[in-house]
């Protein structure tokens, strides 16, 4: 059966979860969590790491707290440590095509498929659980306070900066690379300016507004 968790707990360390999950007879745990939902372009990208045992990265938390470059660091080392690391990818197609959250919810799935070993227990960030048959725990802010959520959190972003980066070369002139499809200034100006791309999310305000004649 699912579970879904939308309160704090106790815990003593970013390993508190994976280890009372390990403590009630699963062996596979692994965390979920993805980078993308706000931009006005661009995929939105899930990632699911396993991790071993007592695995420890010096500065390894939420993404957003500790900077592209910092990810950049603690990406090899995740790769490289992690006994397991999952990637799925929801295209600015599907987003519109489905919404958002629903995209989300398919990335995540398609990186935990891609998982092997296959987990038996899942932490994912957020409030929304997955419509699988595995076992899982949905935490608000997980990548701050489990270790493997956080994990996802760094290869998630890192992955999604490297297709927006390649974005910024097949469609000059947005400015892909520096704001990643966030809805910056710039951004929003070189949208008026050129009308949207084919990576633009076009359900988005900032988006649909520039679509006439397109």
């Amino acid at each position: 059966m699912n579970q879904a968790s939308l309160f704090y707990e106790d815990q003593c360390s970013t390993l508190h979860f994976e280890q009372r999950a390990l403590s009630r007879g699963f062996r596979a745990v692994a965390g979920v969590d993805e980078a993308g939902r706000g931009p006005l372009a661009g995929p939105v990208v899930a990632a699911a790491v396993i991790l071993p045992e007592g695995f420890e990265l010096d500065g390894l938390t939420d993404s957003k707290k500790i900077g592209p470059a910092r990810c950049r660091v603690l990406y090899p080392e995740i790769r490289r440590n992690a006994l397991s690391v999952g990637v799925g990818v929801a295209s600015a197609q599907l987003i519109d095509r489905v919404n958002i959250l629903q995209a989300t919810l398919i990335a995540m799935q398609r990186a935990v498929a891609r998982l092997a070993p296959s987990p038996d227990y899942l932490l994912i960030d957020g409030i929304t659980p997955l419509p699988v048959s595995i076992e899982q725990l949905t935490l608000k802010q997980g990548d701050s306070r489990s270790l493997s959520v956080a994990a996802a959190s760094v290869v998630a972003k890192v992955i999604r900066d490297r297709i927006m980066e390649s974005f910024d070369r097949a469609y000059p002139g947005y400015g892909f690379a520096g704001h990643k499809g966030y809805g910056s200034r710039a951004h929003r100006e070189a949208i008026a300016r050129l009308k949207p791309c084919p990576q633009h999310r076009t359900t988005f305000r900032g988006v649909r507004e520039h679509l006439e004649g397109l």
